[in-house]
């Protein structure tokens, strides 16, 4: 081929070339975005259109461990059983995924959670038992007898709906009942489609709920010597670890998940939070419950991968000490208002006095915090934040009901009658 042939091609070819990276320069960024073939492999089809509406949630699905599993976007959104399906651009889709997609895949951690405080009984404390069907109400009483079939939360019915719904149920909803049967959500820890252990595993995603003056659980860890270390550790832990080969090498610190359900050193993995718990913690008077010993036995032998026996026999018997200590402050000052009740010096109606408020808070903030304090390292809630609060609170509570009773009508005088 004749030279002047061949540099017209190579001419005429780069000219090309560059044309098409000029044009493509030109390009929108949003198109230029393209997912790549091993991006749309791992997220099928739906990638295409969701990396330019909602890109992030192709970023995050892009890093989890479903995706390096070969989990696609309809393994999750494909409807189950009891859910309705919608047309979705040639797609039939679940309107919203729920437990219920999890538990295809995840069934021994769902019938775990569905078991815990976390599913129905969180949903009834504040909504009482109306939206759930006979069968959810009767899974949720089998496992918690009592705090599932009850009344709504007094105090939610007096804020008013708009506080229930943006306050108490953008937690509680961890145990929504859901019209297909299911309870609750796993993205409430686990996030959408990050899909993440590691986030379960963080504090701060305990703290999102588990935090305030009424159970101040955040702020107790971060103060305690667990928090502290893992402040000071974070970035030599492997958070991402297998949940059944989970070691202290790659946990040496503990977190809420560590203590409460994981498989540290060959313990039994669990999503039942309430297994390795002795205590009603949150209720005004602390019971043991049902399954005290085991749940204080199993508790124990996390505590063993880095304590001794003989320091965490100690430990439990001065948490006990103050949850017995707490439980007569509190009994003592509900015996205040009883007494007053029946003196008829206040209403029936709960919450339009102020004594009643000082008593609710005496044992919903302080003396939980002080029980709390106790069992999580906590030395400044069980004194300042709660033991202080309650004398403050029961010294109060005393001059309220003096008031009332000094405020008794004074029954009439009788006129001396003459002798007869």
């Amino acid at each position: 081929m004749p030279f002047r042939s061949v540099f017209i091609a190579v001419v005429l070819g780069s000219a090309l070339v560059i044309a098409a990276l000029l044009v493509h320069a030109r390009r929108p960024a949003i198109e230029r975005g393209e997912p790549t073939l091993a991006l749309a492999e791992a997220t099928g089809k739906c990638a295409e259109c969701h990396r330019r509406e909602t890109s992030a949630v192709v970023v995050e699905f892009e890093q989890s461990r479903h995706a390096q599993k070969g989990v696609n976007c309809l393994d999750c959104h494909r409807p189950e059983e009891g859910q309705p399906g919608v047309d979705h651009k040639g797609f039939v889709i679940t309107r919203g995924p729920t437990a219920k997609n999890c538990a295809g895949c995840h069934a021994r951690e769902y019938d775990q959670y569905a078991r815990s405080r976390h599913a129905a009984a969180a949903w009834a404390a504040v909504n009482g038992p109306g939206d759930f069907t006979p069968e959810q109400l009767a899974q949720g009483e089998r496992y918690h007898p009592t705090w599932v079939n009850r009344p709504p939360m007094g105090i939610g019915a007096m804020e008013g709906e708009a506080a229930v719904r943006s306050g108490c149920n953008a937690c509680h909803a961890v145990g929504k009942p859901n019209a297909d049967g299911s309870l609750g959500s796993c993205t409430s820890c686990h996030s959408r489609h990050l899909a993440s252990i590691e986030l379960a595993r963080e504090p701060s995603t305990c703290g999102q709920c588990h935090l305030g003056p009424d159970h101040s659980q955040a702020e107790i860890y971060g103060e305690s010597k667990h928090g502290a270390l893992f402040a000071a550790q974070r970035s030599h832990m492997n958070l991402r670890a297998d949940a059944r080969h989970l070691t202290t090498t790659d946990m040496p610190v503990p977190t809420c998940s560590t203590c409460h359900m994981s498989g540290l050193m060959g313990a039994k993995v669990t999503h039942d939070t309430t297994e390795r718990l002795s205590w009603f913690l949150f209720a005004p008077v602390s019971t043991r419950r049902p399954g005290y010993e085991r749940g204080q036995a199993d508790m124990k032998d996390i505590c063993l991968k880095c304590h001794t026996r003989p320091r965490i026999d100690e430990y439990y018997a001065s948490a006990e000490r103050v949850v017995a200590a707490t439980n007569d402050k509190v009994q003592a000052a509900s015996a205040v208002v009883k007494s007053l009740r029946a003196e008829g010096l206040l209403t029936p109606q709960a919450f339009d006095e102020p004594i009643e408020f000082t008593e609710f808070d005496l044992w919903h903030y302080y003396g939980r915090t002080a029980k709390h304090g106790a069992f999580m390292g906590g030395a400044d809630f069980v004194q300042w934040h709660g033991n202080y609060e309650l004398l403050r609170q029961r010294v109060t509570l005393d001059a309220e009901a003096a008031e009332l009773r000094a405020a008794r009508p004074k029954p009439a005088a009788t006129a001396p009658q003459p002798p007869r």
